[in-house]
């Protein structure tokens, strides 16, 4: 009887609650939209997850996270997934980008306290960075490469040429000469050591002597070749000269650079496919340096300061990237520039992140950036002999 008078009274009722029946009840969300509800509609049939048979109650599977949207795309949308896949691109990318460059600080102390949802995680960030640095490194490489095989061209076409041969016999000659005189100052420069030195004084007039003798041996070489040049005659093969016959580490070392010169395409490559690998080394030497001026703060362990290294480290690749891919001498300004910035990179990172002063960050940035280009020439220089072993 109550419900009937209810029913009387409330007519709207039965066919409130039949549209609810039929259509699924709707509920408000936190952020004001309004949804229907997970009970599907009268004679319905329920949509499953087409990979683990879960129940849907909306785009995404709450069981394996699969997207229910069709399958069956677009190949510009397949090679966007193909990206996104690869290097998990996402809105967060474009949280992660400014302050990596504007507000480093504040991105360390976010890592370091554990609020990384909200960006790229930072061993993505870093592989990511160097991938771009690497591709962008190779391309200068290439880009050197076909420069220097256009340049081969066009002296081989002036060179079929009588004219192009005297002029390149005349530029041979003169750097001959300008060779010789270089030549002849170092002999006369470590003469003058010698000469100082109570243990070598004995021998500097014949070492000077051997000297001259070797700078007279490359300039008549380097005049026999500009001559046969003019002439139109090839080139014979090299032959060891007597005077070059020494050995020694100069020996190699002059060896050695001679052959990256003859071949810069061979040396670049190997110096590039190191390069990665050194940089990776990198990563724990700037994050023990970090380790070592903030020994003091007990609350932060190593794991703590690898992830501002890892910061550092992506801007010091994106930022250089562009370097390689810019023409002279727009890429000279470029990365003269980065090498201003990222000091200052170093000092916001330290100054937000850590929580420094000004002054103790200031003498931090100075520890850090000092051991940290230290190292990075001392790597290079190794890359560069190794380079140079491998061709010797």
């Amino acid at each position: 009887m109550a419900t009937q008078r209810m029913a009387h009274a409330y007519p709207e009722t039965r066919s409130l609650a039949k549209w609810r029946r039929q259509f699924g009840e709707m509920r408000v969300t936190a952020q004001g939209k309004t949804t229907a509800s997970a009970r599907p509609r009268s004679g319905a049939t329920a949509r499953v997850c087409a990979n683990c048979a879960a129940r849907l109650q909306g785009r995404w599977c709450h069981g394996c996270g699969q997207d229910s949207h069709g399958h069956k795309r677009a190949i510009g949308h397949l090679a966007w997934e193909a990206i996104e896949g690869l290097f998990h691109l996402d809105g967060r990318l474009a949280t992660t980008l400014p302050a990596l460059f504007v507000r480093p600080g504040k991105l360390a102390r976010d890592y370091m306290e554990g609020r990384i949802a909200r960006h790229v995680p930072p061993f993505r960030l870093f592989l990511v960075s160097l991938l771009v640095f690497i591709l962008a490194a190779e391309w200068a490489a290439h880009r050197n490469t076909v420069d220097n095989e256009q340049r081969a061209h066009a002296r081989a076409v002036a060179l079929a040429t009588p004219q192009g041969r005297a002029a390149e016999a005349v530029r041979l000659r003169v750097a001959a000469a300008q060779a010789r005189i270089e030549s002849l100052q170092e002999a006369a420069s470590d003469r003058a050591d010698e000469l100082q030195d109570a243990d070598t004084r004995a021998g500097a007039e014949a070492h000077y002597a051997r000297n001259l003798a070797r700078a007279d041996v490359r300039y008549g070489q380097a005049l026999a070749k500009a001559d046969r040049v003019a002439q139109g005659l090839p080139e014979p093969p090299p032959k060891p000269a007597a005077a070059e016959a020494a050995v020694g580490a100069k020996a190699w070392w002059k060896g050695a650079v001679k052959k990256a010169e003859q071949n810069p395409e061979y040396y670049w490559s190997i110096l590039f496919a190191w390069g990665h690998r050194a940089a990776v080394l990198l990563l724990p030497i700037v994050g023990l340096t970090l380790a070592l001026v903030y020994r003091g703060r007990r609350e932060l362990f190593l794991y703590d300061h690898l992830l501002v290294a890892m910061d550092l480290m992506a801007f010091g690749f994106l930022a250089n990237a562009p370097g390689f891919l810019l023409p002279m001498p727009w890429a000279g300004w470029w990365l003269g520039a980065v090498a201003l910035w990222t000091p200052i990179n170093l000092f916001q990172t330290l100054r937000g992140g850590y929580g420094s002063g000004v002054l103790g960050a200031t003498v931090k940035t100075l520890v850090v950036w000092t051991v940290s280009v230290s190292a990075f020439g001392v790597l290079l220089l190794g890359l560069m002999v190794l380079a140079l072993a491998q061709l010797a």
